[in-house]
């Protein structure tokens, strides 16, 4: 499970780097993780199921002469 904490920062750009220098030093799969942990809470609010999530845009090719 996850932690949730909070870090104040004192302007906006502060903010950013805080962020940037947070998530490079997550490994890559802990990242895709927290994606993943992310969009299931997303689904999970606004009640969207698991093969809804799935769907795709429809991608159509016509070739015309």
């Amino acid at each position: 499970m996850y932690k949730i904490w909070i870090h104040r920062a004192s302007s906006f750009k502060e903010a950013e780097e805080f962020d940037l220098k947070y998530y490079h030093k997550m490994s890559s799969s802990k990242r895709l993780d927290m994606i993943q942990f992310l969009r299931d809470l997303y689904f999970k609010i606004n009640g969207i199921s698991k093969d809804e999530c799935k769907k795709r845009l429809r991608r159509i090719i016509k070739v015309i002469k």
